[in-house]
């Protein structure tokens, strides 16, 4: 088969996971940084180019390293660098046209491979390598110490110029939405988990059993990762029972239904033209393709979504990528869906069309993961999608005439990117003239055989929820999250609620009788009073 020159092509993967070395918590000082974890990942992702081993001779992955025209970071999240593609590109010996570091938010792999895909189906760029890392685990670590050791990581000076950034840094609450605790993902999430649960009329405890029954699967999944941070199956009641290492973080998020942030890894992507692969020598069964990607944002603010339990983001730039790559749901081998939380699984396999759980008649539900997810896996900053598609990519090799599937998710189920690869080019796809596969409001691009999706106009065209901040008297309850001290207390809930007339106000309680109920008993749909101040009485 001839492929079009300007095909675009992922060729190298790389991943570094440093756990803690027996020697526990001693020589902090000495462990890596973010940027040498990323050098490692670069430098790993050229070796696999040529199926090299570690350290091995890389010949074909050297030349497309020296001929990178762009290098896209995902700015770490554990350490402050004024610009980490300038360090990056030093410590690398290249000299890209452009430098990119992305703005905070899960999406921003996939987003940028998207992007660079695009680019190089036109023609504008031949080479360009997407990387991250984050050290969150040593971070950590320095804080828990006596001592509190000082990290000789990188600081560069007061006047380094700024980076050319990549994606929207637009914050991820509303200022009256902070005032009302909306302040960080832990208390957020649960929103999302609690509104899935009460729209399925499930109880409180058959749905915390089917949550961790996906999680439980996805640390199985993980004991078989030899990059993953945690590699030890779990089981339901392991999930689920809070005790000293697994406390209650947010109802019903045990510490182990979250997203495990303390680690330190590292990944990268090389994407290239078929000519630069071809011409640099990197073997035919290294290539994997991009076939289809889109990326899109769901109503930006929390006041202003329709629900908590769909994403219709998602669903339009599912649709759209599905067919642009000419295949369905059914048609992907190896999925991995960005799991934060469980709810983000839920709601994103459920936009998708993919069935993650037994049905009726008890058939198994698909595998929502490659890597065995966030918890498990590991979610270090904004670069877990950078391992997942590493790992997606490498199934795919091992699993000639596949496809598969990756997902990125950024802030508060709030900006989202789908990424659909093939070990063959595109050959089924739908004219991008022709009407679009997500409906009318979709913008089309395709190049190289590469095409994209921006559904962003037909999202934002859907309904918005209307707020009132100083509604008072009867509402009804439409989702919460509890919030719980570390010893394993409730200590504050935060609740959506709807006034008569439809609209979105946000309380707060702190009540122990209040937070008890809405802990053991379902709090979605109950009345309640708002006193003015952002108060509740619940019901």
């Amino acid at each position: 088969m001839r492929i079009d020159p300007s095909t675009p092509v992922v060729v190298g993967v790389g991943q570094v996971t440093n756990r803690p070395d027996t020697e526990g918590e001693a020589g902090l000082a000495d462990r890596p940084e973010p940027l040498a974890l990323m050098i490692a990942a670069v430098h790993a992702a050229v070796e696999d180019c040529d199926g090299a081993e570690a350290g091995g001779s890389a010949p074909a992955g050297r030349r497309l390293l020296a001929q990178v025209g762009s290098l896209r970071v995902a700015d770490p999240l554990s350490w402050s660098y004024a610009d980490i593609g300038t360090l990056l590109v030093e410590d690398l010996d290249i000299s890209p046209a452009e430098t990119l570091v992305a703005t905070t938010g899960g999406n921003t792999p996939q987003a940028l491979v998207n992007s660079a895909a695009l680019a190089i189906g036109r023609g504008d760029l031949d080479v360009a390598v997407i990387a991250g890392a984050d050290c969150y685990w040593t971070q950590a670590a320095v804080r828990r110490h006596p001592d509190r050791p000082l990290l000789p990581w990188t600081v560069q000076p007061a006047d380094t110029e700024a980076p050319v950034r990549f994606g929207s840094d637009l914050p991820g609450t509303t200022q009256a939405e902070e005032g009302r605790g909306l302040d960080l993902p832990t208390t957020i999430f649960p929103l999302f988990e609690n509104a899935l649960r009460a729209r399925d009329e499930r109880s409180l405890p058959d749905h915390l059993n089917r949550i961790a029954n996906l999680w439980a699967r996805g640390s199985e999944i993980a004991e078989a990762n030899p990059y993953a941070w945690l590699r030890q199956s779990r089981s339901i009641d392991e999930l689920i029972t809070p005790d000293e290492a697994n406390r209650m973080v947010a109802y019903p998020y045990t510490k182990l239904l979250t997203a495990n942030l303390q680690v330190d890894q590292g990944a990268a992507v090389i994407v290239c033209s078929a000519a630069a692969a071809e011409a640099a020598g990197v073997p035919r069964d290294r290539w994997v393709f991009p076939l289809a990607g889109a990326d899109a944002e769901d109503h930006w603010f929390l006041s202003h979504r329709a629900d908590f339990h769909s994403s219709p983001a998602i669903r339009l730039a599912g649709e759209a990528a599905l067919g642009l790559a000419g295949v369905t749901i059914d048609d992907i081998a190896h999925v991995d869906l960005y799991s934060c939380f469980p709810a983000a699984v839920q709601i994103s396999a459920e936009a998708l069309g993919l069935t993650i759980e037994p049905d009726s008649s008890d058939q198994p539900g698909r595998d929502w993961t490659v890597t065995g997810g966030m918890t498990f896996a590991g979610g270090p900053g904004s670069n877990y999608g950078s391992h997942a598609l590493a790992t997606l990519l490498a199934r795919l090799r091992n699993d000639p005439g596949s496809f598969g599937l990756a997902t990125g998710l950024g802030w508060y189920m709030s900006k989202h990117s789908i990424g659909i690869y093939g070990t063959e080019p595109a050959t089924r796809r739908s004219d991008a003239n022709e009407s679009s596969p997500a409906g009318e409001g979709t913008e089309i691009h395709e190049a190289g055989g590469f095409a994209w999706a921006d559904p962003q106009r037909a999202v934002s065209a859907l309904p918005q929820c209307a707020t009132d901040g100083s509604a008072q008297g009867e509402v009804t309850i439409e989702t919460y999250s509890v919030t719980f001290t570390r010893s394993g207390v409730p200590e504050r809930a935060v609740v959506a609620c709807r006034t008569p007339e439809g609209r979105r106000s946000w309380a707060q309680t702190t009540e122990p009788a209040q937070l008890e109920l809405l802990v053991t008993e379902e709090g979605c749909g109950r009345l309640a009073a708002l006193d003015g101040d952002g108060g509740i009485d619940v019901r």
